[in-house]
Formats: C-alpha cells, sequence, structure tokens
C-alpha cells in the first residue's frame, strides 16, 4: 500500500465523517491502519447495483488508509488500477450452462483465494452467498428464500422448464444463504424490508445492522435534458421505468396497462426487451408508438434527466436503488409498498401504492404528478433534498466501522 495514504480507524464516529487514528470502543483501542479488507463479489462497478455498493465501500476503505482485496468474477479496470487494490478475478468458465453453477464454481473458486496465504485479509465483506469462507460481514441484497415464497415467483405464474429452473435456484440459494449468514458475524441489511425477512429466516435481531444504500447526488442529478440523444420526442409526457425486464416481478405489464389508460403519456423502458412479453404486450395494448425500448443503458443520470418521472411497481425488490438514483435526478417518484426502499419515498417526493397490482392506482398517481406543474416542481426539488441525505461515503462509511470491528475481533481471539 503506499505510503501516503492515511493511517485511519473508524469505530465510534458517525459514518462519513473525518476519523482519527487511535480511537476506542468498549475500552479497546483500535489502532490497526492500514488493514487488509477483502470483498467478495460477483461484480464490482458501476452498472450493477450491487456491485456499485461494493465498489463504494472499496474506494471508501481506500480513501481511509486501508488496502482491498476484491475476489470478483468481474472488476472495472478503473477500479483494479487504483492504487491498493489487489483484483483476484476469476470468472467461471464460459461453457458452463447455467448461472446456477456458475455461482457455484466462483463460491468454490473464492474459497480457495480468500484462503490463500498471499490473499490472506484482516476481516471478509461477503454479500449473501458467494463463497464458502466464513464472513465477517455478510452484506445481504436479496433474501431468495421471501423471493421463492413469492405469488410472483416465475413457478406460481407459468409451470414450464424455465420456471422451474427458477423454483431451483431460488431454493438452492435459500439453503445456501441461511448458512452462509448463521456463520457470518455480522449480517447487513440493505433495507427494513430486508431486516424483516432475515428475521424470518432466523438470524438473531443482534447481529443484524441496517445500511440503507447510497447514490452520487454529483452523478445523478436534476440538468437539462436530452431527449434528442436518446431518441425520445420532445414535449410529451415521459415516464420512465428501468429494470432487468427478464423478471416479471419489476412489474412493467401493469406500467403498461395504467399507460393505455393515460393516451397522452410515454413510456421509456431502460432494460433489454429481447425475449420479454412486453413488446407483444404493448402492441397488443396499442400504446407500442408510445413506448420506447432502449434496451441496456449505461448512462442512467442522463436518461433520467431527460424523464419527467419514474414508474417502478415492483412486486418484489429488497432495495430499489434506482428509487434513490431517481429522486436524486430530481424525478417525482411513484411506486409500491413492495418494493423495499419505498420507505424513503414521502408524499412529498412520491406516492406509494398499497398494492403493486393496482392499475387503476397507478393510472390514478401518474394523472395526479402531471396534474399540477407547482406540484411537480416542489415534489422534483424535495425529491433531490431528500437522496443528498443518503450518500455513498456515509453508507460505505459504516461498513468499513463493521469490518475494522471485525479486525479487532479476530485480532484479540487470536492474541
Amino acid at each position: 500500500m503506499p505510503a501516503a495514504m492515511p493511517a485511519l480507524s473508524c469505530i465510534g464516529r458517525r459514518a462519513g465523517e473525518g476519523c482519527a487514528q487511535g480511537v476506542t470502543r468498549g475500552g479497546s483501542a483500535l489502532r490497526r491502519a492500514g488493514l487488509r479488507l477483502g470483498i467478495v463479489t460477483p461484480k464490482i462497478g458501476l452498472n450493477d447495483g450491487q456491485g456499485r455498493v461494493n465498489r463504494e465501500i472499496a474506494i471508501e476503505a481506500l480513501r481511509q488508509g486501508h488496502e482491498v482485496v476484491l475476489f470478483s468474477e468481474e472488476v472495472d479496470a478503473d477500479m483494479a488500477a487504483m492504487p491498493g487494490v489487489t483484483p483476484v478475478v476469476t470468472p467461471p468458465p464460459a461453457w458452463l450452462p447455467s448461472r446456477m453453477l456458475r455461482d457455484q464454481v466462483f463460491a468454490l473458486r473464492a474459497h480457495r483465494h480468500v484462503t490463500r496465504r498471499e490473499n490472506r485479509c484482516d476481516a471478509l465483506l461477503t454479500n449473501g452467498f458467494a463463497t464458502w469462507t466464513r464472513a465477517d460481514v455478510n452484506a445481504v441484497h436479496f433474501v431468495h428464500a421471501s423471493w421463492q415464497k413469492s405469488s410472483w415467483h416465475p413457478w406460481r405464474v407459468k409451470r414450464d422448464a424455465r420456471s422451474f429452473y427458477a423454483l431451483t435456484y431460488s431454493g438452492l440459494n435459500a439453503q445456501l444463504e441461511k448458512e452462509a449468514f448463521r456463520r457470518s458475524r455480522r449480517v447487513v441489511a440493505i433495507s427494513e424490508k430486508v431486516r424483516q425477512e432475515l428475521l424470518q429466516i432466523g438470524v438473531p435481531t443482534e447481529r443484524i445492522s441496517t445500511i440503507l444504500n447510497g447514490v452520487d447526488a454529483t452523478e445523478f442529478r436534476p440538468g437539462r435534458p436530452e431527449r434528442a440523444r436518446f431518441g425520445l420526442p420532445a414535449d410529451v409526457k415521459l415516464a420512465l421505468f428501468a429494470g432487468d425486464l427478464r423478471s416479471p416481478r419489476k412489474n412493467l405489464d401493469t406500467l403498461l396497462k395504467a399507460q393505455a389508460a393515460i393516451p397522452d403519456l410515454h413510456v421509456a423502458v431502460a432494460g433489454r426487451e429481447a425475449g420479454t412479453p412486453y413488446p407483444e404486450l404493448a402492441r397488443t395494448l396499442g400504446v407500442a408508438e408510445r413506448v420506447h425500448f432502449l434496451g441496456f443503458q449505461k448512462d442512467m443520470p442522463a436518461l433520467m434527466r431527460s424523464v419527467d418521472l419514474l414508474a417502478f411497481p415492483s412486486r418484489y425488490e429488497p432495495c430499489g436503488l434506482v428509487l434513490l438514483e431517481a429522486m436524486a435526478s430530481g424525478l417525482p417518484v411513484i411506486t409500491a409498498r413492495s418494493a423495499g426502499g419505498a420507505d424513503f419515498v414521502t408524499p412529498d417526493v412520491g406516492i406509494v401504492l398499497q398494492d403493486s397490482e393496482d392499475v387503476a392506482g397507478l393510472t390514478g398517481a401518474i394523472q395526479t404528478v402531471f396534474a399540477d406543474d407547482a406540484r411537480r416542481a416542489a415534489m422534483s426539488a424535495a425529491a433531490s433534498k431528500a437522496a443528498q441525505g443518503h450518500s455513498w461515503p456515509a453508507m460505505a462509511g459504516r461498513y468499513i466501522e463493521l469490518l475494522v470491528e471485525a479486525a479487532e475481533h479476530r485480532r484479540l481471539e487470536h492474541a
């Protein structure tokens, strides 16, 4: 690690504040500057929700003077090149036919690399079931046991080979996650919804911390629209939907049904639509000319600055990062109570539906936002201000506190 990096410890300080060397907690001085912290997760980068969270944790660790070892299938090139970062990239064989098998291979390879002497870490952060190695801190972005019980799990929507694979995948991960959580020293829920789900599967409340995801309010911010850049029409009412269209849980179908009742509404859809039923559904509903399928979008900040609101009635969402990104961009947000993160969508920044299937309610919510320009402007300003309280450094700082504390526990156990 470069000698110029500051030696800092953060126990006992609020997340995001500067940290003084030698801070004490419980009578034990934590003077272990320059820890080696490991992170295990399939992706680390800007264009993946979980990957973005882990990237920000790594950046904060470097800022505080620690080294970071990244055990991943894929790491953004700029992240891998940062001083103090050791990337251990282990992509699974391309010939493996399913995500389920690739996950198992990655978990085994990650365990092998984590336990090697040259990769020794003072504390280890994992994400759900990502490795067979015991975690000091386990960040939970998804609880498969809860999703498996959802009425919108693919197996309950349609009984076919694909949904049977989804059922098998969910069931296997539910069991592996329970074991991973049992062995983890500290389990982090990324929302209150996830915390409740962890309690339901037996994780003791005293081992759970809740750390909401963050957002970069300098990247996602109000600004000049660029509709022409995305092939979007000017001077129309434009709602944004963003998410993985391969899963019915994101609930684009309910939004399209609501759009059919609002003749002047256009919808921009960020997500790969190939192989999904939504283009055909749009044609059946007579809204195809007003639905703009944009495919996967890397520049989401610019896209969000180009629309009028976010409509995200997800049927199941642990914590929708897209909600915070939209709020930071100054967008009024319409979502459903079933979406984790709906707790911070207050009436002054958006509308939360009690039922994700309520087409009439979603229609009315959209019409309400567009009915009053002054109210929409006030919601935009309030949303942007509210999102500023969820910064990446504040979020990441709390994770580093837990990792530093875990490193001290390890030291005392081996003293």
